[in-house]
């Protein structure tokens, strides 16, 4: 109760809160675009289940963050993981069965979204675990908080998805963005990116690009295929 009555404690809190908001859009867009192809009630739950263990990740990783980052070339592939999870979900899924593949389809959605928020979250669990100050209680309390305004977050983006289709490729664009900055501050190649910065802006513009790309080409090959089995 001492620790409620501290002005320090909400002062925390409410900055651990407003981290989330800010960090959390790019996880809110990964959570819309891995469930915006299901049904209205497995989208539901792909975002429930997505978020809350997203958030609990995010606790145990503020842990561990601060070492793992020193880990040479783990961005590096954390950054590779996330331009081929943009471009997996940008490209569209126009087979889709019902029934046991849809089931499956949840599983996956799911899945996505738990490997992409491992990755974007590593620079975002510092900045929460620097705002707690070694209050434990206060990190998983502030975390804890931010599964609603996740929630809230991926079900707006979803739809917007539907009603403004060009959302999806800003979407999986922004995820490629993410991926270039993510794979700039690897430690092993932080020296080569901080001689030039101009080179940070372009690896992200270039991850962007790239998922755009990989998408589009992955969704021919994917119609083509189709094509030609009616065919």
């Amino acid at each position: 109760m001492e620790m409620l009555q501290s002005p320090d404690f909400w002062v925390g809190l409410t900055l651990i809160i407003w981290i989330n908001i800010i960090l959390s859009g790019d996880n809110a867009v990964v959570i819309a675009l891995a469930a915006r192809g299901l049904p209205p009630e497995q989208q539901r739950q792909a975002i429930f289940w997505g978020s809350g263990a997203a958030v609990v990740l995010r606790i145990v990783l503020t842990f561990v963050a601060a070492k793992l980052m020193e880990l040479p070339y783990l961005q590096l592939v954390g950054g590779l993981l996330l331009l081929w999870i943009g471009s997996q979900l940008l490209t569209e899924d126009e087979d889709e069965e019902a029934g046991g593949e849809e089931n499956g389809n949840l599983m996956t959605a799911v899945r996505t979204i738990l490997i992409a928020d491992v990755v974007m979250s590593l620079d975002n669990v510092i900045a929460v675990a620097a705002a707690a100050k070694g209050n434990d209680v206060l990190l998983v309390l502030g975390l804890a908080i931010s599964i609603p305004l996740v929630i809230f977050g991926s079900a707006l983006m979803i739809r917007l998805m539907e009603r403004f289709p060009i959302i999806i490729l800003l979407g999986a664009a922004l995820i490629g963005w993410v991926a270039g900055d993510t794979i700039s501050h690897d430690i092993a190649l932080r020296e080569f990116f901080e001689e030039n910065e101009a080179l940070k802006y372009i690896a992200k513009i270039g991850g962007a690009l790239i998922v755009i790309a990989w998408g589009r080409l992955a969704s021919r090959k994917s119609n083509a295929t189709a094509n030609d089995a009616d065919q």
